[in-house]
């Protein structure tokens, strides 16, 4: 028996791939369905199964495509509903493939339908679960991502309490759990950057798990500083009930057409946002006016998702030259399926042109910390628990996640100098102020990192200026 975890970074998901005797599963695949395909193809094996431990939020999944691609059986657990064809497991069911065994363990409160798998191996012994977001190395799922539900997060968290307790605790302390996130998604609060663990150790570790803890402490502390959930995730759980889907093949073809200066002008004339996605230091020196940068090597896609209100605009990008289809396929894992195409020969083409630019004003650390005596605006576009542990003084919180709350708190003749952590989420801020028409805005190079060696002011306390996040 293999079990193999396929780990995708930049949204921090694990999808597993299973396989006994030239039969395979799949668990909680992406949605571009090729490397499960071929993983199956190298051991000469059959997908009988397509686990989803529930209807994701944070990313659109590849269930219905890998089905129709193998015929495999797609599985969800007890109270699922969708659109497309398939199995609804019963708690306790147990599934067979090769000589190896699936249990189905339903585990709601996460979401309701949610559902942990144990793995059986050939001889009968119990492995491994697989927990979705039911449960994580060092945390628990949130429990406010139900869909179109009368429950409060409250009630999905008395349920998370009992599955937790009575379905996941009594398993063997030496059982594999395998989550379906890690350390960067907004599917939970405290992820370890680790991946796996035995379940002992999470008993042992996972506040989540204590042995003394009440259900009453259990809801307070899982409830206690979560976020309001990007504004993508309800509309990626609608997707993946969904039967009509656009292929992801479908997706890459358009959107990596190169498009001529006159095609990449016509499509912005119809709508087209500008998306940039070159590096923060390439960006600033020199960008397309009114362009959106959010760029490929941060946390790309959960910010795309985070500040492109509508799911279905459409987008055309400056793309560094020979990435253009791993930009596409990373919008695509969101459900951003309306890539038009990308500016053939990248940022040069626009710039050699001569057609008008924009660029970005920007400091060090030294320059800010002169500054800053004669009394200056600070913008801190980092997330509350970053920014309550210590900020400079004086500073306005202004969270790039609610940055459209706020826009009506900014004043256009203001100089505002702004900063996150280290740089990228800034100019992302920067980017979409200027395109909103507030244009005096600098950029504190190095962000909150490098002011942290400096002599400005700092504090560890809510400041009197800070933004609220509705």
């Amino acid at each position: 028996m293999k079990v193999e975890q396929i780990y995708t970074g930049c949204l921090a998901e694990a999808a597993y791939y299973i396989e006994s005797d030239g039969e395979a599963i799949i668990i909680d695949p992406l949605r571009e369905v090729a490397p499960y395909l071929e993983r199956a193809s190298k051991d000469e094996a059959k997908i009988k199964y397509i686990l989803e431990t529930h209807f994701h939020a944070d990313f659109v999944s590849g269930h219905v495509d890998l089905a129709k691609q193998t015929g495999a059986k797609i599985v969800f657990g007890p109270t699922a509903t969708a659109d497309f064809d398939m199995k609804v497991a019963e708690d306790g069911e147990v599934l067979e493939f090769g000589k190896a065994k699936i249990k189905v363990i339903h585990t709601p409160g996460h979401t309701m339908e949610s559902t942990t798998y144990l793995l059986i191996d050939e001889e009968g012994n119990e492995k491994a679960i697989f927990t979705g977001d039911t449960l994580f190395i060092g945390d628990v799922g949130r429990p406010d991502l139900a869909v179109k539900t009368s429950l409060t997060r409250e009630d999905l968290a008395s349920h998370l309490f009992d599955s937790l307790r009575n379905k996941v605790m009594p398993l063997n302390d030496d059982i594999i759990v395998y989550p379906a996130h890690g350390a960067g998604s907004a599917c939970g609060k405290n992820m370890s950057k680790e991946t796996f663990d035995t379940l002992g150790n999470q008993k042992a570790n996972n506040y989540a798990l204590r042995a003394d803890m009440t259900k009453e402490e259990f809801i307070k502390e899982l409830l206690e500083g979560i976020l309001p959930a990007p504004q993508y995730f309800p509309k990626n759980a609608v997707m993946n009930k969904s039967a009509e889907n656009r292929t992801f093949d479908t997706i890459i073809a358009e959107g990596t057409k190169a498009l001529s200066l006159e095609e990449f002008d016509a499509r912005v004339k119809n709508g087209a946002l500008i998306l940039d996605v070159r590096h923060q230091r390439d960006f600033i020196q020199g960008f397309i006016p009114r362009s959106w940068f959010i760029g490929i090597d941060g946390g790309f896609a959960p910010w795309v998702g985070s500040l492109i209100s509508d799911i279905n605009q459409k987008i055309v990008l400056v793309c560094p030259e020979g990435r253009e289809e791993e930009v596409v396929k990373r919008l695509a894992r969101v459900g951003y399926d309306n890539t038009l195409g990308f500016l053939d020969g990248s940022y040069s083409t626009w710039k050699n042109a001569n057609r008008d630019i924009d660029t970005m004003m920007q400091e060090n650390a030294d320059e800010f910390t002169a500054q800053y005596a004669n009394g200056i605006d600070i913008l801190d576009v980092r997330k509350p628990g970053e920014f309550s542990a210590e900020h400079v003084e004086n500073a306005q919180h202004y969270p790039l996640d609610y940055i459209f709350n706020h826009l009506e708190d900014l004043d256009a003749e203001k100089t505002y100098h702004v900063h996150c952590a280290g740089g990228y989420r800034s100019v992302i801020a920067i980017s979409i102020l200027k395109s909103k028409g507030y244009h005096k805005l600098i950029d504190v190079a190095g962000g909150y990192g490098a002011l942290r060696r400096t002599d400005v002011p700092k504090t560890d306390f809510a400041c009197p200026t800070t933004l609220k996040e509705d």
